[in-house]
């Protein structure tokens, strides 16, 4: 009997320890399938996270959506796919094969510079709509490849007709003066399209116009003619100016000599000469030499008779 009892003891104990023992080994179990198939995705500053949850059996469904940088705790089955809500500066190449022909059939080379960015509170719409899948494989590689496809599939064909039609509509040689006008009109015409959208467009600049060769040198050359036929007229009105510079010179050089010789006389001059040589003597520090002059006043030089005071040259009278 108490054999009996001993083993049906032992039983249940093994029947428990199994019981056990299977349980920690499907709570294990549990624990690592948790691990693999649940994730906490993060969502890095400048981007929107659009959050899916899948399904081992049914359909994975949207779960919600999250600014960076940030994650939502970890979660059975839950993905997350990042959207930039920074601007973006694309730019449009208008050169060699594309290059327009103006109104007047002249062929331009040109870029559009848009700037444009994703509106954070229309992501979903974004994903559901405008976005194509992407692999995991090349958002690792490039994170913003789902905007950079979203815009070529949007936007990009678009902004090349408007920017082309508004070109065309103008003379090859006015466009270059006319690239402001030309960068509101394609800015405002791509706005009222992308209306509605999540997309917004922000500005769109024109630049970066190249004429044909021959017509760069033509425009050149006329520059250069146009410069030269500036410095010609310069020169002309300078020249000018130093004419009737020179004359009013002559003009007050002439009215001062006709002052001076209306106004001196021998009498006045020999005045001066005696008043200067009053001067002299009362000076403490002075020396006064005589020298004979001639009639004109000229200084004379050489030897000279007490009899014969004339100097040489001087004819007796």
């Amino acid at each position: 009997m108490r054999a009996t009892l001993t083993d049906v003891d032992d039983t249940a104990i093994l029947r428990r320890t199994a019981a056990g023992a299977a349980l920690v080994v499907l709570l294990g179990l549990i624990v690592v399938v948790w691990s693999i198939g649940s994730s906490n995705p993060f969502t890095p500053a400048g981007y929107v996270g659009y959050l899916t949850k899948g399904a081992v059996v049914g359909q994975s469904r949207f779960y919600g959506i999250q600014r960076g940088p940030t994650s939502p705790g970890r979660t059975w089955l839950l993905d997350v796919t990042n959207v930039s809500i920074t601007p973006y500066t694309y730019t449009e190449d208008f050169s060699h094969d594309d290059a327009v022909l103006s109104r007047d059939n002249l062929k331009i080379a040109f870029q559009v510079h848009t700037v444009w960015h994703v509106d954070d509170a229309r992501v979903p719409l974004f994903m559901d709509r405008f976005s194509t899948t992407v692999g995991r494989a090349v958002l690792e590689k490039d994170p913003d490849a789902i905007v950079k496809i979203a815009y070529g599939n949007f936007v990009r064909e678009p902004l090349r007709t408007f920017a082309r039609d508004e070109v065309q509509r103008r003379n090859g040689l006015e466009v270059k003066d006319a690239l402001i006008p030309i960068g509101d009109a394609v800015l405002a015409r791509i706005q009222r399209y992308a209306t509605g959208s999540p997309f917004i467009i922000s500005s769109v600049v024109v630049g970066n116009v190249q004429y044909p060769e021959e017509v760069a040198m033509a425009v050149s050359r006329k520059l250069a003619a146009t410069q030269e036929l500036q410095r010609k007229d310069t020169e002309i009105e300078i020249e000018r100016k130093e004419r009737t510079k020179r004359e009013v010179q002559a003009q007050g050089i002439a009215n001062a000599m006709q002052i001076i010789r209306g106004q001196l006389s021998a009498m006045y001059i020999q005045h001066e000469a005696i008043e200067a040589q009053k001067l002299m003597v009362n000076s403490p520090n002075h020396t006064v030499v005589y020298i004979p002059v001639g009639p004109m006043g000229v200084p004379l030089t050489g030897t000279f008779t007490a009899t014969e005071p004339r100097g040489p040259g001087v004819t007796p009278r």
